[in-house]
């Protein structure tokens, strides 16, 4: 599989913990430094506190509420599915995170030519890291991906993904053998009554 796209990378921090619950990757700052070291390296030795995994929490709220949206009329993830930000709140969330750090689109030519976006004025770590990830769920959905957004309905599963072909239903090959074995179940069962 590709590698998935940094906002879809933030959303599957909520995941199926293995025992039939949901675990979060992002439960104190020590998880969201993995986790941002491992995706973000040109973000150097970045470390997290309490007030930047608020903050990356607060937007993937706003991310996971935007998605269940972009997946209409499909059912958002299980783990979404009662606790939603309104729309509205989730769209506001998301601009105020991008703001946080203005940049500028700037031409480098060292290499290949690129097109860098470049902080207006200094701005911590945090601000960065909050920013990126809001410009990278701003780009994602206002995309050609956005269509390919799935969420997985297999028994337990509460994570999204990206369709790669007409017939995937399920985001990896386990979740589909437990919702045939979940289909199979059920129809003995309601065979035996």
């Amino acid at each position: 599989m590709p590698d998935s796209p940094l906002v879809l990378d933030l959303a599957l921090t909520i995941r199926h913990d293995g025992h039939g619950g949901v675990a979060d990757d992002l439960t104190d700052p020590d998880g969201l430094t993995v986790w941002v070291r491992q995706r973000l390296p040109e973000l150097g030795e970045f470390t997290a506190d309490a007030g930047t995994l608020a903050a990356v929490r607060d937007l993937r709220a706003a991310v996971r509420a935007l998605f269940a949206k972009a997946v209409r009329p499909a059912e958002p993830s299980p783990a979404d599915a009662r606790r939603l930000l309104p729309e509205s709140e989730a769209v506001a969330r998301l601009n105020a995170a991008a703001a946080r750090v203005p940049v500028v689109p700037v031409f480098d030519w060292t290499g290949e030519p690129a097109s860098l976006l470049r902080p207006v004025a200094a701005a911590t770590p945090a601000d960065v890291l909050v920013a990126e990830l809001a410009r990278a769920a701003i780009a994602f959905l206002a995309g050609p991906d956005r269509g390919r957004l799935r969420a997985c309905h297999a028994p337990r599963c509460v994570r999204y993904f990206l369709k790669e072909h007409p017939r995937q239903e399920w985001c990896k090959p386990s979740c589909g053998n437990r919702a045939r074995v979940a289909r199979h179940h059920e129809r003995h069962r309601k065979e035996s009554l």
